[in-house]
C-alpha cells in the first residue's frame, strides 16, 4: 500500500507529538506500507517571523511571501521543521530523507498572484524520486515549498501541495493528519464521512471556513485526478494511523458520491 501522509505543523511543534507520529509512522513502514510525508510550518513559520519582527499578513487563509518572508519559508520549513521531523524518524529507526519541492523540481508552481507575493499553486509533480527513494526503502519527507524551471522558490500551501504529490505518487489512500477531530457541521457534529456535494455546501454556505476549506478544496481535486481516498484525521489521537489502516471510524472520510449525516 502506498500512502501519503500530509502532517500540520501543529502537530510537528511540540517535541513529543513529533516523537509519537513520529514512532507509529515508523511503525507502519516497517511493516510494508509504502509512505511520504508532505508537511507545514506555519505555526512555526509565525513565531520565527515574529521574533525577527516581521508581522504575518494573510489573503484567504495564504501568507504573504515577501522576499523576507520566503527567506524565512527556506530557513524554517525546508530547514528546521524538516531537518527536526527527519531525526525524529531516524531515532525511530527509519531512514528518512528530507526533502522540498525544489529538488530535482520534485513539485513545480507557478506564482498565484502579485498581491500574495512569492506563494505559488503546484500545477504539477514528478514522482520520479519519491519512488526511486520507495524502492530503495527509503521515508521521503517534504517540506511544502516548491520552484519553478527558472530556479525560483515559492511558498505553498501544504494541503495543496499534499494532493499534487499524492496525485503523482498514485496514492491509495491521502491522510491529512491534523489538529482538528474532522470536519464538522454547523453544530460542530464531526462527519463520519462526506461526499464532495457536502464539502461544497459546507465551503459555499461558509460554514467551512480557513485551512478547513483549504484541506476540502484540496480533497475534491484529489478525487477529481485519481486518488481513491481522503481522510481528514485527528493526528493527536494515539494509535491514529494504525486505526486508520485498520479502517476504523476515526475523523471524517471524504468520499466521492452518496449524501451522509454526521455523527455524534
Amino acid at each position: 500500500m502506498k500512502i501519503l501522509i500530509k502532517l500540520g505543523g501543529t502537530l510537528l511543534d511540540a517535541p513529543e507529538s513529533r516523537q509519537r507520529l513520529a514512532s507509529e509512522i515508523s511503525a507502519a513502514v516497517k511493516q510494508g506500507v509504502e509512505a511520504v510525508i508532505v508537511h507545514g510550518g506555519g505555526k512555526q513559520m509565525t513565531r520565527y517571523l515574529a521574533d525577527h519582527g516581521v508581522e504575518s499578513r494573510f489573503v484567504n487563509g495564504l501568507r504573504v511571501t515577501t522576499p523576507e518572508v520566503l527567506d524565512a519559508v527556506l530557513k524554517v520549513l525546508a530547514g528546521s521543521v524538516n531537518q527536526e521531523l527527519v531525526a525524529a524518524f531516524v531515532a525511530c529507526g527509519a531512514p528518512a530523507v528530507g526533502l522540498s519541492g525544489m529538488d530535482a523540481l520534485l513539485t513545480e508552481a507557478r506564482q498565484m498572484s502579485d498581491e500574495l507575493g512569492w506563494v505559488g499553486k503546484p500545477i504539477r509533480s514528478d514522482a520520479r524520486l519519491l519512488n526511486s527513494l520507495l524502492d530503495l526503502k527509503y521515508l521521503p519527507v517534504v517540506a511544502c515549498l516548491a520552484g519553478d524551471r527558472q530556479g525560483r522558490f515559492f511558498n505553498v500551501n501544504a494541503d495543496q501541495m499534499a494532493v499534487s504529490v499524492a496525485v503523482a505518487l498514485r496514492a491509495d489512500k491521502l491522510l491529512f493528519l491534523t489538529d482538528v477531530e474532522g470536519v464538522k457541521d454547523e453544530n460542530s457534529v464531526v462527519y463520519s464521512t462526506l461526499s464532495v456535494a457536502q464539502c461544497r455546501r459546507l465551503i459555499d454556505s461558509g460554514i467551512a471556513t480557513g485551512g478547513m476549506r483549504a484541506k476540502l478544496e484540496s480533497a475534491m481535486e484529489a478525487f477529481e485526478t485519481g486518488t481513491s481516498e481522503v481522510v481528514i484525521a485527528p493526528g493527536a489521537a494515539p494509535g491514529v494511523l494504525e486505526k486508520l489502516l485498520a479502517g476504523d471510524a476515526l475523523g471524517t472520510r471524504l468520499i466521492a458520491s452518496t449524501a451522509v449525516a454526521p455523527h455524534a
